[in-house]
């Protein structure tokens, strides 16, 4: 999935500690954590799975790290809006205990704010003062394995728990009112590179989790837990046991060639044998969406491993750098739609999917997925069949495209990291929008012969380096999905990579790596109000409401995989 150090030529940044035995970090211990109550917290209601499902609609709460089960990321309340929004101001900026990247998204439910860090912290906060009522301090195994810094981006709250996948590849359950530890379950072996980032999803008392490690050689899944005591339900492979191979398809998703020697790759897999699916990567970085109705989940796929040597992996490596759609109740296929087959190039599909209904090609309104890749695309497939509907244009420079790497290395953009990288985008309903943090990071890809390695290892089969000679930006792009067409755009400083919020109040909200968190216009991109937060603001924003008062929040640690400057504070805004 991920690359890159800024402005250093050698853009992975990746990272495999082992950590010696936590400490407790005072009363209350349990098994596998410690928490520490720091004051009473008020009478706490259970989330129910009503709440949960007409969460889009719901003002006070923001109860999924997405928004919802279809990710729009759209908030409906009008309080803070266009004409208001140069008075925002903030009323208070908690900190944590972990100065490091923060990539959450919190979770707020009856005025309770609930907030994870780096290294699987959770705080429960008040959200209107920033009073910590708890801390809770995961008791890491011995060996974590990881890429693109220590990141956790949230939890999943339903009835009286919360949900949270660890770097040691554990899924561990919360009690809300007290932080208390009441269960945890391994998802697999952190020594085969797997891990945890992704904030899960809960419904229908299943808790649905992916995986991390695509670039250490395992086989990625996604997998439903029992939400009572943790047991296992069902596992769906990204990486089939058979079949990978696919169609041995010569284009992308767009058309474009993929120069792929075809003859070569069949003779490969015909002396090679087909058992490289057991280490043929395909992570699934961000949180599934789900469809009510037909109850079907929705996510996208990460890169094949190796990386960028493709020749030990012939065919089409399904179901990586795809779309896939699968039963809710029993996790059965239904539909893929890949992007890219056989990438060489770790343009993977990472961005989190948004449920949405638009004009197909006759202008009828359908059921839609759309996502936003790392080739600076955003895709808009049909719900019910995966086929894809259109393609945006290009949201960033595209150069050179599908240019095989080389030994010596070669030049092609997007370069590794996007377009879209994990950064979840945000869709509004009024405008017709959907809104996509985008990255411009011109690199050459070097390709290498290397042998899977073995356990926690990086094998990424050659590098990818950006370009000193080359600028670096961002740019928030406004795409509307009926046409594919790009709206406005405004363009950053630095990469953009963190998310984005839409609100019903005509906004839309982005922070920078150089600590600025904008708002926007959300119909013509205007800037309408920023704030210097002191760190990188590199994690996607939230809104809620207590007592009819309207809150903005967003997390400023920084970012470990572009290098922005590190923080620890989640600054909430709100009008005077």
């Amino acid at each position: 999935m991920h690359s890159s150090r800024n402005a250093l030529p050698v853009v992975f940044f990746w990272l495999t500690l082992a950590f010696a035995s936590g400490a407790a970090l005072g009363a209350d211990e349990v098994q596998g954590g410690a928490t520490t109550t720091s004051a009473s917290m008020p009478p706490l209601q259970p989330v129910t799975q009503q709440q949960l499902d007409s969460a889009a609609g719901n003002a006070s709460d923001w109860l999924h790290a997405n928004g919802s089960y279809g990710q729009t990321r759209f908030y409906p309340g009008t309080q803070i809006n266009r004409t208001n929004v140069s008075k925002l101001r903030p009323v208070f900026i908690f900190q944590t205990a972990v100065n490091e990247s923060m990539e959450t998204a919190p979770i707020v439910t009856h005025g309770v704010m609930f907030i994870t860090t780096s290294f699987n912290h959770v705080y429960a906060v008040d959200a209107v003062t920033g009073k910590e009522f708890w801390h809770y301090k995961h008791k890491m195994g011995p060996i974590t394995t990881f890429c693109c810094g220590p990141n956790n981006r949230g939890v999943a709250i339903s009835g009286d728990r919360l949900f949270m996948g660890t770097l040691d590849a554990k899924l561990v359950a919360l009690d809300t009112k007290t932080g208390k530890l009441l269960w945890e379950t391994q998802i697999a072996d952190p020594e085969q590179g797997y891990s945890e980032t992704m904030a899960p999803t809960v419904i229908d008392d299943k808790v649905l989790i992916g995986t991390n490690g695509g670039e250490y050689g395992i086989r990625g899944f996604v997998k439903a837990f029992d939400a009572s005591d943790g047991h296992l339900l069902w596992t769906f492979y990204t990486i089939p046991d058979s079949g990978q191979e696919g169609t041995w398809a010569t284009t992308d998703a767009t058309g474009r060639d993929l120069k792929r020697n075809i003859a070569a790759e069949k003779q490969q897999l015909s002396s090679k044998g087909g058992d490289f699916y057991k280490t043929l990567g395909g992570g699934v970085w961000m949180t599934p969406a789900v469809d009510r109705k037909t109850r079907t989940v929705y996510f996208v796929v990460g890169n094949p491993s190796p990386d960028l040597y493709g020749a030990i992996r012939p065919g089409d490596n399904l179901y990586t750098d795809s779309l896939v759609a699968v039963d809710l109740d029993s996790g059965k296929y239904k539909w893929h739609s890949q992007y890219v087959p056989h990438d060489v190039w770790d343009l993977d599909a990472v961005s989190p999917p948004i449920l949405v209904d638009v004009r197909d090609k006759d202008g009828k309104m359908v059921p839609a997925v759309i996502h936003g890749g790392k080739t600076g695309h955003v895709y808009v497939n049909d719900r019910a069949t995966g086929k894809l509907i259109r393609f945006s244009q290009a949201m960033i420079p595209q150069e050179d495209m599908w240019t095989l790497p080389t030994e010596a290395g070669a030049r092609m953009l997007p370069g590794a990291n996007g377009g879209v990288e994990w950064s979840p985008m945000a869709f509004d309903p009024q405008t017709r929008l959907v809104y996509a943090a985008n990255l411009h990071q011109p690199m050459t890809y070097q390709v290498a012969d290397a042998a899977y390695p073995g356990g926690s290892k990086l094998w990424l089969g050659g590098a990818f380096k950006t370009i000193p000679s080359e600028q670096q930006w961002g740019k928030l792009s406004a795409v509307n999905i009926d046409t594919g067409k790009v709206v406005w755009d405004f363009k950053t400083e630095q990469p953009l990579i963190g998310g984005v919020l839409a609100t019903a109040g005509g906004l839309v909200f982005n922070g920078e790596g150089n600590g600025l968190f904008r708002a926007f216009d959300a119909s013509t991109g205007k800037k309408l109000w920023e704030f210097q937060c002191g760190a990188g603001v590199n994690a996607p924003a939230v809104s809620y409401s207590v007592n009819g008062k309207q809150y903005v929040a967003v997390a400023a640690g920084g970012n470990t995989q572009l290098d922005f400057k590190r923080g620890n504070t989640v600054l909430v805004f709100a009008l005077p």
